[in-house]
C-alpha cells in the first residue's frame, strides 16, 4: 500500500499501458483519476477492474490536446479531491499512423505532436502547482526517442524525444520543490498500439533481436511506473528508464 491516501491522475487510462498503470496504483491504495478521450466502454472496464480488485477510482473524459478540456479535468480534480495531486502519470499518446516524410503534411505533424507532447505539456502545466513536495511525475516516452522508431514513425519518435528531454528539464526545475520527474521508455510491448500499427513479421523480427526473446506486457511497464512514483525511488529524478527486454545491447 505504497500509495495509501494518495491522489493520482493517469492520462490515457482506458486501455493497455494506461489501464495497467491505473490498476496498479489503485491496488496499492491510491485514488486514481482515470482520464480517457474516446471509448466510454474501455474506461468503464478499467474502472470495473480497479473496483473488482478493491481499489478506488473515478473516470473523466477529456481531449488533452485542447486547453479548455484540460481545464475541465483540473476543475474536476480540484472539486472532487481538493487542490492536491500526489502523482501525475502522463501516458496519453499514440502514433496515429505510419507515414514516410514524403507522405506527411502539416496537419499530420500537428496531430502527432499535439497528441504526444502538447497534451503532456498542457496537463503538467495545469497540475504542477498542486503537486506537493514528495510528489512525482512519471512520463511515458518510448524506445523510439532513442533509436528513431520503426518505419514511418519519425514524428512519433520526435515527439517522444521531446518528452525524454522535457523530463530532464522539469526534473531540474522542480527538484528544489521536492517534486521528482522521471520517464519510462517502453520497447515492444504487447498492446493495441502494435496490433494496429506494427506488422506481425516486424514484431517477430524484433522479438528475435530481443535478448529476452519476447514482447513485454503492460503490467511490467506499470510496475516500473509504480516504482518511480513511489518513495522507493525517492532519490531518482531526471531518469529515462528503458524497459525493452534488452533491445539495443548488441
Amino acid at each position: 500500500m505504497r500509495f495509501k491516501n494518495k491522489i493520482a491522475l493517469v492520462t490515457g487510462g482506458g486501455r493497455d499501458i494506461g489501464k495497467a498503470i491505473a490498476v496498479k496504483l489503485a491496488s496499492e491504495g491510491a485514488h486514481v483519476i482515470v482520464n480517457y478521450s474516446r471509448s466510454d466502454e474501455a474506461a468503464q472496464r478499467t474502472l470495473d477492474n480497479i473496483k473488482a480488485a478493491g481499489g478506488d477510482a473515478t473516470v473523466f473524459k477529456a481531449d488533452l490536446t485542447r486547453a479548455e478540456e484540460v481545464q475541465k479535468l483540473k476543475e474536476f480534480s480540484n472539486s472532487t479531491f481538493g487542490s492536491k495531486l500526489d502523482i501525475l502519470v502522463n501516458n496519453a499518446g499514440g502514433i496515429i499512423g505510419r507515414k514516410k516524410i514524403i507522405e506527411q503534411n502539416e496537419d499530420f505533424y500537428n496531430s502527432v505532436m499535439d497528441l504526444n507532447f502538447k497534451s503532456l505539456f498542457l496537463v503538467t502545466h495545469a497540475f504542477v502547482k498542486y503537486i506537493p513536495s514528495g510528489g512525482s511525475i512519471v512520463n511515458v516516452s518510448s524506445l523510439a526517442a532513442r533509436d528513431g522508431g520503426g518505419g514511418g514513425s519519425s514524428l512519433y519518435a520526435a515527439s517522444k524525444g521531446a518528452i525524454t528531454t522535457y523530463t530532464r528539464s522539469l526534473a531540474k526545475e522542480l527538484g528544489p520543490s521536492g517534486i521528482r520527474v522521471n520517464a519510462v521508455c517502453p520497447g515492444l510491448i504487447s498492446t493495441t498500439f502494435h496490433d494496429m500499427f506494427t506488422a506481425n513479421e516486424v514484431r517477430e523480427k524484433v522479438v528475435a533481436m530481443t535478448p529476452l526473446r519476447r514482447e513485454g506486457t503492460s503490467e511490467e511497464v506499470a510496475n516500473l511506473v509504480a516504482f518511480l512514483a513511489s518513495d522507493d525511488a525517492s532519490f531518482i529524478t531526471g531518469a529515462n528508464y528503458d524497459i525493452n527486454g534488452g533491445v539495443g545491447l548488441f
